[in-house]
């Protein structure tokens, strides 16, 4: 798997690097398929399915005007972040880690290369309210919940910031 700009590293190691799903559709769909994956057990955790990435199709995925950085061990990938920004935030879209590799760190070295990128600026995030592993996630790396909001009847997330 070629990940454009990646820090190669020896086998077995995680490499962290640009992705671009929209130029390269076995990727796209290595990546839909961690994706829908993930969200799955996001959903497991949540008691709710209506996750929208976990509905996204291959062309939804490939369209998405998002920033990707993928996280890749042995050809592999393991996990991706999305985000978008501008000059003063960055609002990370989601984060997805392949459940085989939960708890290995990928996540954290992920949104850990988004911290990195967005330098000064604030970041922003969301996640399902009862998701505890992601929640745990971010706040251990700085983020503070500031808000719990209804985005759909019954479908509850809670919005975090970090400051720049």
């Amino acid at each position: 798997m070629d990940l454009t700009g990646a820090r190669w590293g020896t086998p077995g190691q995680l490499t962290i690097g640009e992705i671009r799903p929209g130029a390269d559709e076995t990727l796209a769909r290595s990546l839909l398929a961690v994706q829908h994956a993930a969200y799955a057990v996001e959903a497991a955790l949540i008691g709710d399915d209506r996750i929208p990435p976990l509905r996204e199709t291959l062309a939804d995925l490939r369209a998405a005007p998002l920033c990707w950085l993928g996280a890749c061990a042995d050809g592999r990938l393991l996990g991706a972040i999305a985000w978008t920004a501008d000059a003063a935030v960055v609002d990370i879209d989601r984060l997805v880690v392949d459940p085989a590799a939960h708890r290995g760190g990928v996540g954290r070295a992920l949104v850990t290369a988004v911290l990195h990128h967005a330098g000064s600026r604030r970041v922003l995030v969301a996640t399902g309210r009862a998701n505890r592993p992601a929640r745990r996630l971010y706040e251990a790396l700085g983020f503070t919940a500031t808000t719990d909001e209804e985005v759909a009847p019954g479908l509850w997330i809670t919005r975090y910031a970090r400051p720049s």
